[in-house]
């Protein structure tokens, strides 16, 4: 060492002493006997800054790490008591939530800060406290963005505990907004997961959103791909930033879209460097050998980038500060001094990290995050895009897609000939009609002729139409796998292209190459159109349901029997019979039982009575009959007209369950077609059932569309076949029908061989002839224009005939409400008019109440007679009844006769 040398090493001493940079920082590591990755990465970050000569020269960092438990506070308690009893100035760690609360409350009241690299979705700001983590809001927000890019219009959630599903509750927001269905699936809390996988599997669900821990996030997968949920058309959003770390070898060939996200890039030489210096340190000691920097778990990364954090905070502080951190005692009341200028200092620093740049908030939160999108590819996890906090999310990939497809747009097939193979099937492949001879691809004609030619048109290709004589579309050999049919000779090299009804099906994609579909269709049931039957002697109670009628006619007699009771109750409705007579002996009630029938059904019938109602009551309750029959007889006429005038329809069967359940009508399919393979290998029960059914019968399989059509015709015989050659037939035969709706949905689509480099050429086509309106215009041209089509046009379409029904109690309920609502009005009504008018008697004759109402209850309750005499109480009278009323009060007998005054009402 020279002598300049040694003076400068003596002056940084003297600084260092001057500047109250400690000589010694104490470090304390609280981490659990598994996190070996996050120990090493803490002890070599360390490291790394003592060999800094610009991050605290002259000072020895001295780091102190503990095994703690994972959900044992007390333990942790006493573990953070021991490393406060060393004079450390920050506490790193643990990574659970379960404890780290009472790490956070000891440094809280020792002023020490606590540095966290965890997920905490309460997360919040603390005195003490630095999460170096990204916050849950940031996650959230872009977990949402990944979604709404994908454009999922439903999904489950799958998720682990109710913490878990606060990782993803942003995601609800896009039900409540959209009204999309999200479904909500928790996993069990042992390790089968497999029976809530199974459900979400048979829901047919195949967008799904995977929150878990990373401890059991393999084991999730591993069960959802042997339930088969990891299929080509599943897709998978893991939340876990520790998707990277895991072995996603099994999972990589199945197909399934996994994507996620990650916080660091693998390529940044910062990131290489680091992993590198971590496998060639003595201090990780020969564990983390295989570790790669692809590899990295988001933790220990967190942690490097804390240690930094840290050592740049004691960097900035004011070198008039004593920053020596003195041994504390837990159960005295002393704090560190200069604790909450360190921590501050740490919320101000910035720093460029292997987690990307680490700046924080005014509120202590980390902000500027920059995610990577990841998606797990044949090749293994693959960048798909780019997300930040300022603009969002970004797809490089999509990117990419589109400027290969703006070039393969580009690209023509010119001076090329392809060899096209086709059947001679209506309408895609016919011979056309002529009367002279015709060669080459003149002889063709149909739908199928005329896509290649508009195609060849676009790309500018020639072509030569070959026909294959057995129309096959081909299938597999069993034992060879060698294909057959029109597809086997594209394979075999003998043709390029093969054009007709070929379906798109995951077996054929296998082996061949398909164009984007140029038609969409599913399987259908041809059958006979249903012949009409005779019209019902008693089509003229079609309009209304039986349960209607039902209701009408328990109306219709409720009425008339309340209407009688009512008019035996009202005072007002007993009139003079006669006059003339002042005084009469009797009144009479032109409501009797009989009447009462009448007036209802008069009003019912549109015709009226000669009785007319006289009480309020009364009134009221006919106003509402009146109102209800007009609303009946009006709903009723206005679908009179069009019941007596529609045939029903005999239809066997309306669907293919019901074709299923019979014994009587045979059915079947193409023999080795795509139909006959859809239930040979559907898991649906009935589907299962039918193809038993034609297994055990193989008469009924036919060699061609068109044997399976004329046995339809000639034969009581269903002929299961895709529905857009259903609609050909029917369009020509008026004697057939479809029946049902369609089993699935598929396409047709122009067959290649694998990984031919035009397939995106004609697909691009394809697409650009839809968008056009040009297929639409072809499928019109050979579906209703050529070769018969449109004969069948004016045929009545029956079957929605046939499903007419009438009226039912959710159509005129709401008049039957208002009719009850009304006669119960009446009805208290006419009992206010009895009671009032015997409270007048009983006052004015002094008389008992009580006595009167019994003795015209007892008069109602007879149920008969149209007449009753007039009750008057006449003090001492001559003219006394027959009937004496005793009153219990004074003694008097008080006899009733009967008499008007000369208003003609009952006199009291």
């Amino acid at each position: 060492m020279t002598v300049q040398t040694a003076w400068i090493s003596v002056f940084l001493q003297v600084i260092a002493s001057v500047s109250g940079v400690p000589e010694v920082i104490n470090l304390g590591g609280l981490f659990h006997s598994t996190d070996e990755i996050q120990k090493v990465a803490f002890k070599c970050a360390t490291e790394m800054v003592q060999k800094d000569p610009h991050l605290l020269p002259n000072t020895t960092i001295l780091t102190h790490m503990l095994d703690v438990p994972r959900y044992d506070s007390f333990q942790v308690q006493l573990k953070v008591c021991e490393l406060m009893g060393k004079g450390i100035s920050a506490v790193f760690g643990p990574q659970t939530g379960s404890t780290s609360s009472i790490v956070q409350s000891l440094c809280d009241n020792k002023e020490i800060p606590h540095v966290q690299s965890r997920w905490d979705y309460y997360q919040r700001r603390g005195s003490c406290l630095v999460n170096l983590y990204p916050h849950p809001s940031v996650l959230l927000k872009a977990l949402f963005d990944v979604v709404e890019a994908w454009n999922w219009k439903s999904f489950t959630i799958i998720y682990e505990n109710n913490d878990s599903i606060l990782k993803v509750s942003e995601l609800l927001k896009i039900h409540d907004s959209k009204g999309y269905p999200v479904v909500l699936r928790q996993l069990d809390a042992d390790d089968n997961h497999r029976p809530v996988l199974r459900h979400v599997k048979d829901s047919g669900e195949t967008n799904i959103v995977l929150d878990c821990s990373d401890e059991k996030l393999h084991e999730v997968l591993k069960q959802a791909q042997q339930v088969g949920l990891m299929g080509s058309e599943h897709s998978f959003i893991v939340t876990s930033l520790n998707l990277h770390a895991m072995d996603l070898e099994p999972f990589q060939y199945s197909g399934t879209n996994i994507t996620g996200m990650r916080l660091f890039d693998p390529d940044d030489p910062q990131v290489q460097n680091v992993v590198r210096y971590w496998i060639d340190s003595e201090l990780s000691e020969g564990r983390i050998l295989d570790m790669t920097p692809e590899k990295l778990p988001v933790e220990a990364a967190l942690i490097h980038d804390a240690v930094l954090l840290f050592a740049k905070a004691f960097e900035h502080l004011n070198m008039s500060e004593e920053l020596a951190s003195a041994p504390l005692q837990c159960e005295e009341a002393s704090s560190w001094d200069q604790g909450y200028s360190v921590i501050n200092y740490m919320k101000v620093s910035e720093l460029k990290g292997l987690t990307g740049h680490i700046v924080f908030d005014h509120e202590g939160f980390r902000t500027n995050i920059h995610l990577q999108l990841i998606e797990l590819t044949d090749e293994g996890l693959m960048q798909l895009g780019t997300w930040n906090t300022s603009e969002g999310l970004r797809i490089i990939k999509a990117e990419a897609d589109e400027d290969a497809s703006a070039a393969a747009q580009t690209e023509d097939l010119r001076n090329m000939t392809f060899i096209v193979i086709t059947a001679l099937t209506p309408p895609y492949g016919m011979l056309k009609e002529s009367s002279h001879k015709l060669e080459g691809n003149d002889r063709f004609e149909g739908y199928g002729i005329d896509l290649i030619h508009e195609l060849s048109l676009m790309s500018g290709f020639n072509y030569t139409f070959r026909i294959q004589a057995d129309k096959s579309s081909g299938n597999p050999d069993p034992r060879t796998g060698r294909w057959s049919g029109m597809i086997g000779e594209v394979l075999e090299g003998r043709a390029d292209l093969a054009i007709a009804d070929l379906t798109i099906t995951r077996e054929r994609e296998s082996a061949a190459d398909f164009t984007l579909p140029f038609m969409n269709l599913g399987i259908s049931i041809l059958y006979k159109s249903p012949t009409k039957l005779a019209p019902s002697l008693f089509s003229f109670l079609s309009p209304f349901s039986n349960e209607v009628w039902i209701y009408m006619i328990a109306a219709y007699v409720g009425v008339s029997v309340l209407l009688f009771i009512m008019a035996r109750i009202s005072p007002y409705e007993w009139n003079n019979p006669y006059p003339c007579i002042k005084d009469p002996e009797e009144l009479e009630n032109q409501f009797s039982l009989l009447n009462s029938f009448w007036f209802t059904i008069g009003s019912l019938m549109q015709q009226g009575s000669e009785i007319a109602p006289i009480a309020p009551s009364t009134r009221m309750v006919a106003g509402i009959w009146w109102f209800f029959t007009l609303i009946m007889v009006s709903s009723y006429t206005a679908n009179l007209a069009a019941f007596l005038t529609v045939e029903d329809l005999s239809l066997p069967f309306r669907n293919v369950e019901e074709l299923a359940n019979q014994n009587t009508i045979k059915y079947g399919a193409k023999a080795g077609g795509s139909t006959a393979n859809f239930f040979r290998d559907s898991n649906h029960s009935t589907y299962q059932r039918m193809w038993q059914y034609m297994e055990a019968n193989p008469e009924v399989m036919t060699n061609s569309n068109q044997e399976g059509v004329d046995r339809v015709v000639n034969e009581d015989y269903a002929f299961l076949m895709e529905s857009t050659s259903i609609e050909y037939e029917v369009e020509r035969k008026c004697q057939l029908s479809q029946v049902g709706g369609l089993l699935d949905n598929k396409g047709y689509g122009i067959v290649m061989r694998k990984n031919s480099y035009y397939r995106n050429v004609l697909s691009s086509n394809v697409l650009s002839l839809q968008e056009k309106g040009v297929l639409t215009q072809l499928k019109k041209k050979w579906w209703k224009e050529k070769r018969g089509g449109g004969a069948c046009q004016s045929k009545d379409g029956g079957e929605e005939d046939a499903t007419d029904e009438g009226l039912d109690l959710d159509n005129v309920g709401g008049v039957f409400v208002v009719l009850v609502a009304g006669v119960v009005v009446g009805v208290v009504l006419a009992l206010v008019e009895m009671t009032w008018h015997l409270w007048r008697v009983s006052v004015n004759e002094h008389v008992s109440f009580k006595d009167e109402m019994i003795a015209e209850l007892k008069f109602v309750a007879k149920f008969h007679g149209s007449t009753k005499p007039v009750r008057r109480a006449i003090r001492g009278s001559s003219r006394a009844s027959s009937v004496d009323h005793p009153n219990f009060e004074n003694g008097n007998t008080y006899q009733h006769h009967f008499a008007l005054d000369d208003s003609k009402q009952p006199l009291d």
